[in-house]
């Protein structure tokens, strides 16, 4: 992650400035894409932009490619609007934090129902 508040600095402003032109695309490929962080190498010359997209493995498919083709234009957004001394080249990676997230969500689900499902309810009979 950062490494200096400085740089901090830089993936708030980065991740402002992406996040809103990114809702500004019209793209038909771009399905409901939220930008949820981005982190800039320390010599500013590239930056990982991290989303999370809603929809089926080909709706993944789809809004990375219209990513990477708006990927110039958003790049060039940044490049008026935050001043560095170099111009990240944007790389757009799915954040796996929050499939991570559901994956963990549903393993607890599943255990719950294992535990409530090997308790006995009161009245009922031992082992039945």
């Amino acid at each position: 992650m950062s490494r200096s508040p400085y740089l901090r600095k830089v993936n708030e402003a980065v991740h402002h400035v992406v996040a809103m032109e990114v809702e500004r695309l019209k793209d038909p490929g771009l399905g409901f894409v939220t930008i949820t962080g981005v982190e800039a190498s320390p010599d500013l010359r590239s930056a990982r932009v991290y989303y999370s997209v809603l929809g089926d493995e080909a709706q993944h498919r789809e809004t990375q490619a219209a990513l990477e083709r708006a990927a110039p234009r958003i790049r060039a957004v940044v490049g008026r609007q935050v001043r560095l001394k170099f111009l990240p080249e944007l790389h757009f990676e799915p954040d796996a934090a929050i499939e991570r997230g559901l994956r963990m969500e549903e393993i607890l689900r599943r255990l719950r129902e294992e535990r409530d499902e090997g308790v006995d309810t009161p009245g009922d009979p031992p082992g039945s």
